[in-house]
C-alpha cells in the first residue's frame, strides 16, 4: 500500500472509523470514474477539494454531483476570496496529490466543510490519500473524523 494510504488507514483506525482502505487497479481521477468503478451514484462520492481561502487551506468534502460555489463558501468561512488551490498548495497542506486527497491523514488539521448533500446516502466513498485508494464511510462519520462543519456548498 502507498505510504499516503497507510497514513490515512492509521488515521481512520485512530479515529475509530468503520471503513478500511480499498486499493483500486487504476486511478479514479473524477467522481464519475470513481462511481463507475465502485458501482454507486456519483452523488455518493465525497470529493475532497482543497481551496485557498485567503492563503489558508480549506478542505471542502462535496458530493460528486455538485460544483462548489466559491463565493458561497467564502461567505460561510468569512474569507475575502476562496479559490482553487494549486497542486503545490495542495501538496504542502495535505502531503497528498490532487486526485487522491483524503479527508484526513494530513500533516496538520485542515479546516473542513462537509456537503450536507452527502447525508442522503447510507454510504459514501472518499479518497484514501492516493489516486488508487478510496474508503467507505458515512456522512456522520465524515463529520466526526474530520471535525468538519456541515455546509451547503453548491
Amino acid at each position: 500500500m502507498h505510504p499516503n494510504a497507510e497514513r490515512v488507514a492509521k488515521a481512520l483506525l485512530d479515529r475509530g472509523a468503520t471503513g478500511t482502505i480499498v486499493e483500486l487497479p487504476d486511478s479514479v481521477p473524477t467522481a464519475q470514474a470513481a462511481a463507475d468503478r465502485l458501482g454507486c451514484e456519483v452523488g455518493a462520492i465525497a470529493n475532497s477539494l482543497l481551496f485557498d481561502a485567503d492563503g489558508a487551506p480549506l478542505l471542502v468534502l462535496t458530493s460528486g454531483a455538485h460544483r462548489v460555489d466559491t463565493a458561497k463558501v467564502a461567505a460561510l468561512v468569512g474569507a475575502k476570496k476562496v479559490k482553487r488551490a494549486s497542486p503545490e498548495f495542495v501538496r504542502d497542506a495535505t502531503d497528498q496529490p490532487i486526485g487522491g486527497v483524503a479527508p484526513l491523514g494530513h500533516p496538520a488539521p485542515v479546516r473542513t466543510l462537509v456537503d450536507v448533500w452527502l447525508d442522503r446516502y447510507d454510504q459514501v466513498w472518499a479518497a484514501g490519500g492516493h489516486p488508487h485508494t478510496v474508503f467507505p464511510t458515512t456522512y456522520e462519520e465524515l463529520l466526526r473524523i474530520t471535525g468538519g462543519t456541515p455546509a451547503e456548498v453548491e
